[in-house]
């Protein structure tokens, strides 16, 4: 049998190896885990759009409640958020979650959300998958109940009030005025997400919104190569449309489209967001290594704090609970606000794209900060390297980090996650192994796009002869 292993976010693996025998395995390690740390209260089981999603779910259901614990199952397919925000709304023991995601129709994948909705560290992990063992339901009168339950009203009301109150417009948000089109890539935001901006006051034009288990045949994935419709609907001024916004496949990231520049790139769209909220709140943020410095000379300006953490929202999350962070997130587009779930949540970022929009447009505010704080750019590669070569390649590095890159010294290197060196002129280029696929990623930030070019070349000639 193929390993179960929990690895950045759950366990994914296609459909040939992702089964209804080891999803019930899983189900069984998650009660002896939530029976060993003392919780009886009820669990939630939730799933994404996927064709297989829902009958994953009703046999985890099925070994949680055969263990004596109550279970909600939501009505439809949800969000992941609104899966993680029921925890904390509800006092739940935790959840499962079957999704994959952003990864192709083929995959499917489960994850454990503990009982503060925030992602589960690795010690949560390791203990779910040393309980890994075949199911062991209690007789038929000592098991719990299974029940069909809304989370999504809860969830959308918790949204309105954090991003009214946040963003210093009060308990609610008025969008009334703007025009915002939503892309749901056939996931589970639809009927979510575009419901609730149309709560807002806005008006919203859908795209994607029906459910299609094989998403088009295509990754769920909010990239800008997966955009272009939304992208030509925003872009296009004879649409009349203010906003575009996306979520994946289980709508727990973002992107946003803006007229100006299309798909926005996400540390864009982190900086313009944390420079909305500190207009009328404070607070530090939280960033992974990855992500921008614009960030950190937003928060300077404002006598304010950015923590660094390794790539996964896991360590944001940590990081926020530890430093009250207002706002915290990552380049790949997760965020979530102080006073919300610690979750990264796709759809609460939707509103606040759209109330921070309604105050001053994107493109506008964004030409406003780089004139400010000095112009990005940013950009990353992929270069295969098989999972057992990754600690290799990254010991071999250590020793061949070079004095300079692109003729700035190497001031400091950050060895956070991987390997990232700090550059005089204020760049950086940072390697670091992949979490999800046989890959190590090459990231750059500069001032130019071709600064970034340049970078990540140099990125490759350094990393590629020791793979």
């Amino acid at each position: 049998m193929d390993r179960i292993s929990f690895g950045t976010d759950g366990w994914r693996a296609t459909l040939d190896v992702f089964t209804d025998e080891r999803v019930r395995i899983v189900g069984q390690a998650v009660a002896d885990h939530l029976k060993a740390a003392g919780h009886d209260e009820p669990v939630a089981v939730g799933y994404d759009a996927r064709e297989t999603s829902e009958g994953f779910a009703e046999s985890l259901a099925e070994v949680l409640a055969g263990n004596g614990f109550d279970v909600l199952l939501p009505e439809r397919d949800v969000p992941t958020p609104v899966i993680a925000h029921a925890i904390v709304d509800r006092g739940l023991a935790g959840a499962c979650m079957v999704t994959a995601s952003h990864n192709p129709p083929e995959y499917n994948g489960v994850k454990f959300i503990p009982h503060d909705g925030a992602p589960a560290l690795p010690d949560v992990t390791e203990d779910v998958v040393d309980r890994l063992a075949e199911p062991d339901l209690l007789p038929e009168a000592e098991r719990g109940e299974v029940s069909r339950v809304d989370l999504v009203a809860s969830h959308a009301a918790s949204a309105r009030a954090v991003v009214g109150g946040v963003a210093g417009t009060g308990s609610g948000v008025d969008l009334s005025g703007l025009t915002v089109a939503y892309d749901a890539m056939h996931g589970s935001g639809r009927g979510v997400t575009d419901v609730l901006l149309e709560s807002a006051g806005a008006e919203v034009v859908r795209l994607r919104c029906d459910r299609d288990v094989t998403f088009g045949g295509d990754s769920p994935e909010p990239s800008a190569e997966h955009l272009s419709e939304l992208a030509d609907r925003v872009t296009d001024p004879e649409n009349e449309v203010d906003l575009g916004v996306a979520n994946d496949g289980d709508a727990d990231r973002i992107a946003v489209v803006t007229p100006d520049r299309g798909v926005l790139d996400a540390n864009l769209f982190y900086a313009a967001c944390y420079d909305r909220l500190l207009e009328t709140d404070a607070g530090p943020a939280v960033r992974t290594v990855s992500t921008t410095f614009l960030v950190d000379r937003i928060a300077e300006a404002h006598g304010e704090e950015v923590y660094e953490t390794p790539v996964g929202f896991k360590w944001v999350a940590e990081a926020m609970g530890d430093h009250d962070a207002l706002f915290g997130g990552e380049e790949s587009g997760g965020f979530t606000l102080r006073g919300h779930v610690r979750e990264k949540d796709g759809v609460l970022m939707a509103l606040l794209a759209a109330s921070a929009h309604a105050a001053e447009p994107f493109d506008d505010r964004v030409d406003r900060l780089l004139d400010e704080h000095g112009r990005i750019a940013s950009g990353k590669v992929s270069l295969d390297c098989p999972d057992d070569r990754k600690e290799g390649v990254l010991a071999d590095l250590e020793d061949h980090i070079p004095d300079s890159v692109r003729g700035s010294p190497v001031a400091k290197v950050v060895t956070l996650d991987g390997f990232k060196l700090l550059l005089e002129n204020g760049s950086w280029l940072l390697v670091r192994p992949s979490g999800t696929e046989p890959k190590l990623r090459v990231y750059a930030e500069a001032d130019s796009d071709e600064a970034v070019e340049a970078l990540l070349g140099e990125g490759r000639e350094i990393v590629e002869p020791l793979i």
